[in-house]
């Protein structure tokens, strides 16, 4: 891949502990074309924060598919609060106005979880069904009533439509946008701005896409994650639901990861890694047990799926940096 000149005007100094190791590496990845910022922090320190091309550190861009991850956290402060009975809780009873009268009687068998974990078993809306589905006149209709292509709870079907539905069984359980949800219970104890972001026809917050975040607000959504809930000594989701996200519950047969509740999760040289992926090469990587926290935001009207090679770009940088950390700790010793 022929590598494109580095833009310097956006540059950001480097903060917290030096790792030398991990600024090189850093540097190196801002060569590639498409990839706009970098951030990369550990134990909650930024070690290296630029902008190498597109906007500024600070302001929100469309994080893609990113906000299905965002999406899960809102949900688990939603069941944290009592707002949400839990991921067994049956959506139906929440959607039942917009449930069609010949729908399959499976859709009483989807729960909160079916959604989060993306097996609700509906036919995808994603792919070559999504232009049609956005095109409906009701998305939450058109998502729930469209045929089954697998049990409620069985293989992981990957549909924003899924991740819309969630959003409106949040409108209908609290009585409240997603939007207000998200700037309430994320938004204020993190300290980020979070920008109204698309809707449906029916006016619901479209759940699980184009959401809008600045890199530094993605870094602290997973620092309050690798922190286990917490975040500047503020209590913003229980370490149940921070565990409940990052435990398996179905495969991706486009990444091979294994998927929890929003989040992809993968080892990396031996570590637990847990990331959000958005359309274009927008990524929040977590490595928990290494305490190393990275954005990642692109050019979003680019591909970034296997066929185009650069996901498995971000991937191996990433990869590089937790080898990088390794190695830091490993000179400290």
């Amino acid at each position: 891949m022929a590598l494109a000149p580095v833009a310097a005007r956006a540059e950001v100094a480097v903060g917290g502990a030096p790792s030398p190791r991990i600024a090189a590496i850093a540097e190196r990845a801002g060569r590639l074309p498409q990839l706009h910022a970098l951030i990369v922090a550990r134990h909650g320190r930024p070690l290296f924060e630029r902008a190498f091309r597109g906007p500024a550190l600070d302001r929100p861009v469309n994080v893609k598919s990113v906000s299905k991850t965002v999406l899960a956290l809102i949900a688990g402060a939603a069941i944290d609060r009592g707002a949400l009975q839990g991921v067994d809780q049956p959506v139906a009873p929440l959607l039942r106005r917009s449930i069609p009268d010949d729908a399959d009687p499976r859709v009483e068998r989807i729960t909160i979880g079916n959604l989060l974990s993306l097996r609700a078993g509906l036919e995808r809306t994603s792919g070559p069904n999504y232009g049609a589905w956005i095109s409906s006149r009701n998305w939450v209709r058109d998502a729930i009533g469209r045929p089954f292509d697998d049990e409620p709870g069985g293989r992981m079907l990957y549909s924003t439509g899924s991740s819309h539905l969630l959003s409106a069984a949040l409108t209908a359980a609290t009585g409240r946008s997603t939007l207000e949800l998200a700037r309430d219970w994320l938004g204020e104890p993190l300290g980020v701005t979070i920008p109204p972001w698309p809707r449906d026809p029916q006016g619901i917050y479209f759940g699980g896409n184009d959401m809008e975040l600045s890199p530094r607000a993605l870094l602290r959504i997973g620092e309050m994650a690798r922190n286990r809930g917490t975040f500047d000594g503020r209590r913003v989701l229980s370490e149940g639901w921070i565990d409940a996200m990052w435990r398996p519950q179905g495969f991706s047969p486009f990444t091979g990861d294994s998927y929890g509740y929003g989040w992809f999760l993968r080892d990396v040289q031996g570590a637990p890694m847990r990331y959000g992926w958005g359309y274009g090469g927008q990524m929040l990587f977590v490595a928990p047990d290494l305490g190393l926290t990275a954005v990642v935001t692109s050019d979003a009207t680019r591909p970034s799926g296997r066929a185009s090679g650069y996901v498995d770009e971000l991937h191996a940088l990433f990869a590089e940096i937790v080898g990088a950390a390794r190695a830091d700790d490993a000179s400290k010793a």
